[in-house]
């Protein structure tokens, strides 16, 4: 007699109506989208080759099951992929780093726009680099171009030296793990940065996805959200080239306070650029 608890094939119209059910009463956004990425993954393909299933066969129904749990809890869909797409990469993530964000592209796009020869040979430093998607999405358009990530984690650090071999970009670049730019010499062409800028008493508010799963000391920005920038205006003007630009990203209602340390360091800012969501995001600056 097969026991009661032995997975079995499920239909997989019903397992996705219900899993939509489940994790719309759970707060999960877009659920019935969710409820298929869980059910791609599980499977093991995407959203077109779900397409083409009926049943998950027992091994797969346990996983989705599995898996289903841990987003009604809230875990990031990327921490249960383990992956997630930036720019034109993708990159493998962990709960040792933020995972990124369609808004950082707007420091990408900025980038290209600022720094219109492909082919320039630009030295180029990510503070703070986090997954290295940052740099490597920069390295991937500049061919001719050379990097350094930095971040204090060394968990970060090392998962960033993978995201260079995942993406074939490891003969370009170096992560290491240091404070801001402790022992970096310059000049670099380009500086990258996504600091943390959320001001401390606003990190409870935050998604449970985000206060359950991400790091806090990659989102604390202390009391006013502007730690990181005032460590970032005091060592900027000293690594970047004649020429060069540093890309960071800000925070919402940043625009204003972010600039004025920067112009209080000695650098001249050349544009606050917007995301989608029409937020000042990347803040482009020259010496």
């Amino acid at each position: 007699m097969k026991d009661a608890m032995t997975p079995t094939p499920a239909n997989l119209r019903h397992l996705l109506s219900d899993a939509t059910t489940r994790l719309r009463a759970a707060g999960i956004e877009a659920p019935q989208r969710e409820a298929r990425l869980l059910a791609a993954h599980a499977a093991g393909t995407d959203l077109a080759g779900l397409l083409r299933i009926d049943t998950l066969p027992p091994a797969d129904h346990a996983t989705f099951m599995q898996i289903l749990q841990r987003r009604l809890h809230h875990e990031p869909m990327a921490h249960i992929t383990g992956h997630t797409g930036f720019w034109s990469l993708d990159v493998a993530v962990s709960p040792a780093t933020l995972i990124p964000r369609a808004d950082t592209e707007t420091l990408v796009e900025a980038v290209l726009d600022h720094l219109p020869d492909r082919n320039a040979p630009l030295r180029v430093l990510d503070v703070g680099t986090g997954t290295g998607c940052l740099l490597l999405a920069v390295l991937a358009e500049y061919p001719q171009a050379t990097g350094i990530g930095t971040d204090i984690n060394p968990d970060a650090a090392r998962l960033a030296t993978r995201n260079a071999a995942r993406n074939g970009l490891a003969a370009r670049c170096d992560m290491l793990c240091c404070n801001w730019a402790d022992g970096i010499t310059g000049p670099f062409d380009l500086i990258l940065s996504n600091p943390p800028y959320i001001p401390h008493a606003d990190l409870k508010g935050l998604m449970p996805e985000v206060v359950r799963h991400e790091p806090a000391r990659a989102l604390d920005g202390g009391a006013d959200g502007l730690v990181a920038y005032r460590a970032l205006a005091a060592i900027l003007p000293g690594l970047l080239a004649p020429g060069g630009i540093a890309v960071l990203e800000l925070g919402i209602g940043q625009d204003h306070s972010v600039p004025a340390l920067m112009h209080e360091g000695g650098l001249r800012i050349l544009e606050i650029r917007p995301d989608l969501g029409k937020i000042g995001r990347a803040l482009v600056m020259k010496k």
